[in-house]
């Protein structure tokens, strides 16, 4: 089965993050165990989600490593002109939903893995698919502990993200909060004589948007960047119940992606310590609460690691580069596996309505990985 047809079965099996993925994953796994593949599952609590890890070739380290998420973004609300669970083919684009972020990449990795197992190795090729990375990279921390005592420690790791099929050796690390802003609640005739929770989250807006001006003017820099610094985001703000009633209870949530120079947990606390001088200007009535609810690490790999020169052997017109968006890929990189970011398509197409990918990527991602698996070649 070519790319190309691997890719129209993907599509055709949704795998939206908020639904369970068993038919997508039962599909992979078929196909991996119809190649001799010694395929390990693993599944969260629940029973509804699974990833899969697969290797090819010798029970030996020094592998290589390609991973991708199986979920999509959903398609709801967005204008479609085509059928996004259909793989449409028009005029050298490859359309539907997933064929970007990123079943693209992961038919291409079938590929590969078939390629593989039809001649002798010295090293494995080994395959990470996981589930959930659309809503903050929920499932790969379950499988990486996994990893090394599935598969092996590999020499290195590829996450196929769409990156136009240049080397990502860098992006920003992320977690997310739920700051909860309490006051007290009254009718609004009397309304100075409480404490208006929304007044304290708009406060605390106003901090984070400080916070984000300071990051701007004297925060730490890195050129590879469209945006070369740390950034705050405030996503989402609600609370009260009538206007007539002073609202005792404002939530928001906000967001910092960290560059590797300037650590989560020290923007993080710079934020709480905005908080509490928010709350003690609103005391005795008001005070704010801060709950981290997620978090993924950032990719820092140095332009000049023995895997990025490893990868660059294996494109046809290698470049460097670094994305604004988070993957998976600090994940390996934190369990000591030298990783980067390259894969085929473009994240502009990226969770867009008619989104597509040129065959022309598929075609040089094939390419790529054919000459990753001669690396491993006996």
């Amino acid at each position: 089965m070519t790319t190309l047809d691997t890719l129209d079965r993907l599509i055709a099996l949704p795998s939206v993050s908020r639904d369970p993925n068993l038919e997508v994953i039962g599909f992979l796994q078929d196909r991996l165990d119809a190649i001799g593949a010694e395929v390990t599952r693993i599944a969260p609590p629940g029973g509804q989600k699974a990833g899969l890890f697969a290797r090819i070739g010798p029970a030996v380290d020094g592998g290589i490593l390609l991973s991708a998420h199986t979920d999509t973004v959903p398609t709801e609300g967005q204008a479609w002109t085509r059928d996004p669970y259909r793989l449409t083919r028009e005029g050298g684009l490859l359309y539907g939903r997933g064929t970007t972020d990123m079943k693209g990449f992961v038919a291409a990795m079938l590929t590969a893995a078939e390629g593989a197992a039809a001649r002798p190795l010295a090293r494995p090729l080994l395959l990470a698919l996981s589930w959930d990375e659309e809503l903050g990279c929920l499932g790969i921390p379950h499988m990486v502990p996994h990893l090394i005592p599935a598969l092996g420690r590999p020499e290195f790791a590829v996450v196929g993200e769409p990156t136009l099929m240049q080397i990502a050796s860098g992006h920003k690390g992320k977690a997310a909060f739920r700051a909860t802003c309490h006051g007290t609640a009254g009718h609004s005739a009397m309304a100075p004589n409480f404490t208006n929770a929304l007044h304290l989250a708009a406060e605390m807006v106003q901090g984070l948007r400080a916070e984000q001006d300071r990051l701007a003017a004297e925060g730490a820099r890195d050129p590879g960047y469209d945006i070369p610094y740390s950034t705050v985001h405030v996503g989402r703000l609600a609370g009260g119940l009538a206007l007539n009633i002073v609202p005792d209870r404002a939530e928001l949530a906000y967001e910092i992606r960290a560059l590797a120079a300037e650590p989560i947990d020290d923007l993080a606390a710079r934020i709480a310590a905005r908080a509490a001088a928010i709350s003690g200007a609103f005391a005795p009535g008001g005070r704010i609460g801060i709950e981290e609810t997620n978090r993924y690490p950032g990719l820092d790999t140095p332009s000049d690691a023995p895997v990025v020169a490893a990868v660059a052997a294996a494109l046809a017109k290698p470049g460097l580069t670094k994305v604004a968006y988070g993957t998976e890929a600090g994940f390996f990189a934190a369990h000591g596996i030298p990783t980067v970011v390259c894969g085929p398509g473009d994240m502009a197409q990226g969770h867009q309505p008619d989104e597509f990918i040129a065959e022309t990527e598929l075609a040089a991602c094939d390419a790529f990985l054919a000459r990753l698996t001669d690396r491993l070649a006996a």
